[in-house]
């Protein structure tokens, strides 16, 4: 018996949906683009939602028989989670700047180890310059970052909707490669 989103589709009875799919990734890539300080607050309020209904889960599973200590995480869990989201969808825009910062204190931290893992083996891989290279970007973009974590929330849009966009034009020439099948 296959399970449910896991079975094969005829390729030739498939590409109506990758369009559908694939227009709908494009619209949303465009209107990330168009407008990435919308983009990233309804990223937090989603995962404001996403916080909240998680909460309720562990919650739950607090209720459930079983280990009690196991119980007793989950009901903290749930807790923190419900409350995270409500402060999510209370704050959405400070919700932003955290994540920017900690997508900036991470490249800073990413970029020191690297230029430091480059120093210590220069005697022992060729090609260290590319590693201390990689770390100087990412130092430099988290720098970047933190100084200014709005410009860095904004990038985080635009990689979102750069990403969508060209997904959703993968996604449409796939659906026009499985249409010539059903025409052969």
């Amino acid at each position: 018996m296959p399970l449910v989103g896991l079975t094969v589709v005829e390729p030739r009875l498939a590409w109506p949906l990758a369009a559908v799919r694939g227009v709908f990734a494009i619209l949303f890539g465009v209107l990330a683009l168009i407008w990435p300080g919308a983009t990233v607050l309804a990223l937090a309020i989603i995962y404001g939602i996403y916080a909240i209904i998680d909460g309720i889960g562990g919650l739950m599973q607090a209720f459930r028989p079983g280990d009690a200590a196991h119980r007793a995480a989950y009901g903290v869990l749930g807790v923190l989670g419900i409350a995270a989201g409500v402060l999510v969808l209370l704050w959405p825009g400070i919700t932003v700047l955290v994540l920017a910062f900690l997508v900036g204190f991470w490249a800073i931290f990413t970029g020191i180890v690297e230029i430091v893992a480059a120093i210590r083996l220069r005697k022992q891989i060729e090609g260290e310059a590319f590693l201390i290279a990689a770390g100087a970007l990412s130092l430099i973009a988290g720098i970047v970052i933190v100084i200014n974590p709005i410009a860095g929330a904004y990038g985080i849009a635009l990689l979102v909707g750069i990403y969508a966009l060209l997904y959703g034009i993968m996604l449409l020439v796939l659906a026009f490669r499985l249409r010539k099948l059903t025409r052969a």
